[in-house]
């Protein structure tokens, strides 16, 4: 059995790993950590938990859990993050960070968008957490970083046409929306149910920090620099991003052939799905699932392409895609604990 902690365990996106692993055949769950609820049963944190996790939470001690785990999920806030991860790796442990700490590959750009950066030396270590682009160097790796969730539903939406150089990359416009939980368990004033109930408003407009994230995944798809104009916005829903992405075609395609396109690009990649042509995403439909579904429509008026992807923020957004990163990195079937269907309604 893999043992495992998972430090942070107490946010959103630890109860998504807790729920996902406790029934993962291949794992054994050794530590939680919480700093706010030091002492208590992790059911007691979240009562869902009762009757599947009665672990106590503990304080962060590096050395002290990395002597009786083999791989560690990360799930603190950045910056936090790059205080435990080097500790982690000295120690022996596999890592896979779930924060914004090791996505980025340039030291300033992440100062720009962040804050300064104590461990630097290993964003070449790292591997960018997406299954569905680099599967075959997360099987030899020591630190994963898991994505964000805007981006990855952005660069699978959008893949198949910049790797094909079908689209434009300079015209590219991503318009994303996300439920509630995204914005973490904290108490923000924005989160609040009277401020977030029957709203809907954008945010971040111009400086979000997902930006630097897509635009670098993007520029490795198309082997040109990528820019776009990214706004994201704040549904009254528990979880789900919705992304569409405009662009402009470069060559004609009709909205069949360019599904074909996405059929075969993703034809053995588990968790995506491709909606047919008179059916588009919705994010009641992946709701607690691993899924990213994608649709598209090439608009014959204006020659631009529309993608619209969906996925669950807390599931292949974060704890299901490092999950399904823990699985590859560790020589387990892709799939295994997450072969679950969504709730509907």
């Amino acid at each position: 059995m893999l043992k495992i902690a998972i430090v942070g365990a107490s946010g959103y996106t630890g109860a998504e790993l807790l729920r996902i692993l406790v029934g993962h055949p291949e794992v054994e769950i050794c530590s939680v950590t919480s700093r706010q609820h030091e002492g208590l049963p992790i059911h007691q944190v979240f009562p869902s938990l009762t009757g599947f996790c009665e672990l106590l939470c503990e304080p962060l001690d590096v050395a002290a859990i990395s002597a009786r785990v083999d791989l560690v999920f990360t799930a603190l806030p950045h910056k936090s993050a790059m205080e435990v991860v080097p500790g982690f790796l000295d120690a022996g442990c596999k890592v896979i960070d779930l924060s914004a700490d090791y996505r980025l590959n340039d030291e300033d750009v992440y100062q720009q968008w962040y804050q300064p950066h104590t461990s630097p030396e290993l964003f070449a270590q790292a591997v960018y957490g997406l299954p569905e682009l680099y599967a075959d160097q997360l099987r030899s790796a020591q630190l994963i970083a898991n994505p964000g969730c805007y981006p990855t539903s952005v660069i699978l939406g959008l893949a198949p046409l910049l790797e094909e150089q079908l689209i434009d990359p300079a015209t590219l416009i991503v318009d994303s929306k996300s439920g509630v939980s995204g914005a973490g368990r904290g108490v923000k004033l924005g989160s609040l149910f009277c401020e977030a109930n029957e709203g809907f408003r954008a945010y971040g407009i111009a400086s979000h920090r997902h930006t630097p994230e897509i635009e670098q995944e993007l520029t490795g798809l198309a082997s040109t620099p990528v820019r776009l104009s990214f706004t994201p916005h704040l549904l009254p829903v528990n979880r789900g991003i919705l992304s569409t992405c405009y662009a402009d075609l470069l060559q004609h395609k009709t909205t069949e052939e360019l599904l074909d396109l996405y059929r075969g690009r993703f034809a053995n990649e588990k968790f995506v799905r491709i909606m047919p042509g008179d059916q588009l995403p919705n994010i009641a439909y992946v709701r607690g699932t691993n899924f990213c579904d994608i649709g598209l429509v090439s608009d014959e008026h204006t020659g631009r392409v529309i993608v619209i992807s969906a996925i669950d923020n807390l599931v292949k957004g974060a704890a299901g895609q490092a999950v399904q990163n823990m699985n590859i990195m560790c020589g387990f079937e892709e799939a295994l604990g997450l072969g679950i269907v969504p709730t509907f309604p």
